[in-house]
């Protein structure tokens, strides 16, 4: 299919043409990569969902998708488009709802992503304060680390993030207010042949088993300069986990290592179910704030939830932030 210059009403024509079946068939490729997962996903045959491609890329005037024989792969212009449609099919699902949430005679929705460090503290004293304002508010909490909960932020499947960057060049998506610091420990459980050293090193834990946030996380990140500070390698007796409930599972039940925040494993540790060990580590993790996509204004409800949160951040840690977050109409 030849690529051609769009006239200057080329986008009115395109809107008219293109509906929500057909939006819906983009963020189902975009998922499945074939035609018959597409067209099972979204209730119609094969042979309309073909129609359906042939339609949208005649509107768009050039081709979404190359064919292989294993599906369809997008080609680079094809891949702004279906990332537009996962974009746009998730907004309508979060809208409807909440309206279906308003029709019941609530008091719409909330859709928000927060790192493990932030849920216990920070997040779940928000929460608890804008459900005392607002009961029949619907808020759903997603994500345990930072690159998970910044992949949703971009895609639209949650409102706002509490976390911090996951790569450099995520500031050109998201805008970041500062909310407090993260102090990281390193914890085992009670009875751990390593809490009777008084005196201990980072080289003294390789032998030991490691629960590791994933690679792309902030805080793992973190944890390998640290090793490769001290000259180490990363141990090799690793069990990888996102999920701060597995880990703190898998810490009381294994002679397993951790670095976790203090917000987290403070509870187990009062309880005396796991022990912090005199190893001082993530001294330059960076503090979390709240994410936002740039260019796009908040609605009323996560605007109100975005000063909550600032309200309860320990003023020490957390610097004022310079602008207020545009609140949708």
């Amino acid at each position: 299919m030849e690529y051609r210059e769009m006239t200057a009403n080329a986008a009115p024509r395109l809107i008219n043409r293109l509906r929500l079946k057909h939006w819906a068939l983009l963020a189902a490729l975009a998922e499945t990569r074939t035609l018959h997962e597409a067209a099972t996903r979204i209730s119609v045959t094969q042979p309309s969902a073909t129609k359906m491609l042939a339609d949208i890329e005649t509107a768009f005037q050039f081709t979404l998708f190359e064919r292989h024989s294993r599906g369809l792969r997008p080609t680079p212009l094809g891949e702004e488009v279906v990332a537009y449609a996962r974009q746009s099919q998730a907004s309508l699902a979060r809208f409807i709802e909440g309206l279906e949430v308003k029709r019941r005679g609530g008091h719409g929705q909330l859709v928000i992503g927060a790192i493990m460090g932030a849920a216990p503290d920070l997040v779940a004293r928000a929460v608890a304060q804008i459900k005392r304002e607002r009961p029949l508010l619907n808020i759903r909490m997603v994500g345990e680390t930072s690159d998970q909960i910044s992949t949703s932020l971009e895609r639209h499947d949650i409102e706002l993030a509490v976390g911090r960057f996951a790569s450099l060049l995520q500031h050109n998506l998201f805008d970041f207010t500062p909310l407090s610091n993260e102090v990281m420990q390193m914890v085992v459980r009670r009875g751990h042949a390593l809490v009777r050293h008084k005196k201990l090193q980072l080289a003294t834990l390789m032998d030991w088993p490691w629960i590791l946030q994933p690679v792309t996380s902030p805080a793992r990140q973190l944890l390998e300069e640290e090793f490769a500070k001290a000259r180490l390698s990363t141990p090799p007796n690793v069990v990888e986990c996102a999920s701060v409930f597995a880990t703190l599972q898998l810490l009381q039940t294994s002679d397993a290592v951790a670095a976790l925040p203090e917000s987290v494993v403070r509870d187990h540790v009062k309880a005396g179910l796991l022990r912090v060990l005199p190893v001082p580590i993530g001294s330059d993790l960076k503090g979390f704030g709240v994410l936002t996509r740039k260019g796009e204004a908040l609605s009323e409800i996560a605007a109100t939830f975005v000063e909550l949160l600032h309200r309860f951040a320990e003023p020490a840690t957390a610097p004022r932030r310079t602008r207020k977050p545009a609140v949708r109409a």
